[in-house]
């Protein structure tokens, strides 16, 4: 069940056409409720990186311990009561998505929208989406935007300069 979760994941990413890929999440790195952990990634062309859209997890019985949910005999039986197994999983973070569509799907002039979308949309926006303003790239740039690029460049420079 843990695979389809993921997999639906999977589905609905190819549906929209945004590019991902799946990530196991290594030991280290997992909560404490948490045995095994997969992550969705999509690629957002801007940042030049993947970041995660689904994170599906296997939470054994850490969860229905804490709220007591289980299956099987009755305490007044006298017999062992098993807890459950829980699966966690984010199948739409909205925000997310929406900007790996918007980022995925951008063209010259405007959005294309998915064709997955298409039949929920308004007849007006089933064709691409056209940008009702030039992009920023000619506005002057802004105190803050400078002050973060020279940050980002004194990032870059090596530790240390040799003579």
């Amino acid at each position: 069940m843990f695979d389809e979760m993921i997999g639906n994941a999977e589905e609905f990413c190819q549906k929209l056409g945004i590019p991902y890929r799946v990530v196991s999440i290594v030991s280290g790195a997992l909560n404490n409720a948490a045995a095994k952990k997969h992550d969705l990634e999509a690629w957002f062309p801007a940042s030049g990186a993947f970041r995660e859209l689904v994170s599906c997890s296997n939470c054994l019985d850490y969860q229905s311990r804490r709220l007591l949910i289980r299956y099987g005999q009755t305490k007044k039986m006298n017999a062992q009561t098993e807890y459950v197994h829980m699966l966690n999983a984010t199948m739409c973070a909205v925000t997310r998505v929406i900007c790996a569509i918007l980022e995925n799907h951008q063209t010259e002039t405007g959005v294309v929208v998915p064709e997955a979308l298409r039949p929920f949309m308004p007849p007006a926006f089933r064709e691409p989406i056209p940008f009702v303003k030039p992009a920023p790239v000619d506005e002057a740039e802004t105190k803050k935007q400078r002050k973060h690029r020279e940050g980002m460049e004194k990032k870059d420079e090596p530790a240390s300069k040799e003579q």
